[in-house]
């Protein structure tokens, strides 16, 4: 059949549509990810994260040591970045490819090498007819505009990471290896910081705020493992969160606001992360509902606590349900972000988290 008989005709401007279509919706795709500034969720970008993960939670589960676990998804989010704009060059090559069949009598193949020529810039294969030169060097230009977002979307995202993990390392000086916030206070208190520790707090409100904006325009920053494997964003988050709840309800000093605001802007960022991965998590809890820490644990805290100096309340029934008050805004997005990122032992958080053991994502697709 004749590539201008009335039925290829029809067939061939569908192709074109859809050519144009897909070129038009990797562009689109490739600004969310790379240019938009706020949380976006792209297609293209989930079937690539969440289908490499799936790859690497097979060799996950398959090892019960952790130190080879953290080796191997310390490349995953690497490895799914660097397969991001394969793919989206892939679609713009497969798009321009049916535009090109639309447009000529070439053949699927001849289709095909225009297509990688003109996006690769290679020249190697080109075509005279006016207005497929138009297409040739808009993909030209496409291409081109792709590698340099790509290049200028890792500086930023390494920024972004040394920012964060500026403050995971600070923290092991006052909470230790691996972090706890009965450590923190405790070290607070011996060096006797426990009753000026505005600053702290303030730090990590501050904190708090960049991971929350980061880590959602940025999603694939919530994968970077810290550069030592007992280190994590999500655990060091918790420990802060968790040291201001005891501050605020166990500690007997005065009560310093600036703890309380760093709670708030915790539990908000990570209610925020959590809901870009679809996490499910009760909005408004009540201070009675249960969760993933028991009295007996919130009491050998305090053991500890008493045991160094540290000053606490009278009233331990009136202690532990403040303390479960503050903690329930969190326990539940803390646990689950836990797991996603697989995150080193910690107590109170990725030592109860479905990670500890068996470490399937909950991301779903």
């Amino acid at each position: 059949m004749e590539w201008n008989h009335p039925i290829m005709l029809a067939l061939r401007t569908g192709v074109f549509a859809a050519g144009a279509s897909l070129v038009v919706y990797t562009i689109l795709s490739g600004i969310r990810i790379f240019v938009l500034p706020r949380p976006a969720r792209v297609l293209i970008f989930r079937l690539v994260f969440v289908n490499l993960r799936r790859l690497f939670d097979v060799f996950a589960l398959r090892t019960s040591s952790y130190e080879a676990r953290d080796r191997a998804m310390a490349m995953y989010a690497p490895i799914a970045l660097f397969f991001m704009p394969i793919v989206l060059m892939g679609l713009v090559l497969v798009g321009f490819m049916a535009i090109y069949w639309a447009l000529s009598p070439l053949s699927i193949v001849e289709s095909f090498k225009l297509s990688g020529s003109a996006l690769f810039t290679l020249g190697s294969f080109t075509n005279d007819a006016p207005l497929l030169m138009v297409f040739e060097f808009s993909e030209a230009l496409l291409g081109m505009i792709l590698v340099a977002l790509l290049i200028a979307y890792l500086p930023t995202i390494y920024s972004a990471f040394t920012r964060r993990e500026t403050q995971v390392q600070l923290l092991e000086v006052r909470a230790g290896t691996p972090p706890s916030p009965w450590e923190l206070i405790a070290r607070s208190y011996r060096t006797g910081e426990l009753n000026d520790l505005r600053e702290f707090w303030h730090d990590w409100h501050v904190w708090f705020a960049e991971v929350e904006e980061t880590h959602t325009s940025l999603a694939a920053l919530a994968f970077f493992r810290s550069p030592r494997p007992e280190l994590s964003w999500v655990t060091a988050a918790g420990v802060v969160l968790d040291a201001a709840s005891l501050m605020l309800s166990t500690v007997d000093i005065a009560r310093e606001p600036r703890a309380a605001f760093c709670i708030r802007s915790g539990y908000l960022a990570l209610r925020q992360i959590a809901t870009f991965f679809q996490v499910t998590y009760d909005p408004n809890p009540d201070p009675d509902d249960p969760i993933s820490i028991d009295r007996d644990e919130f009491e050998a805290a305090c053991a500890y606590l008493a045991q160094t100096g540290v000053p606490l309340v009278a009233d331990r029934d009136q202690a532990w349900r403040d303390f479960r008050g503050w903690r329930v805004n969190y326990d539940t997005v803390l646990i689950a972000l836990a797991a996603l990122t697989m995150a080193p032992y910690a107590p109170w958080s990725s030592d109860r988290s479905v990670a500890a053991l068996s470490p399937r994502s909950r991301w779903r697709a």
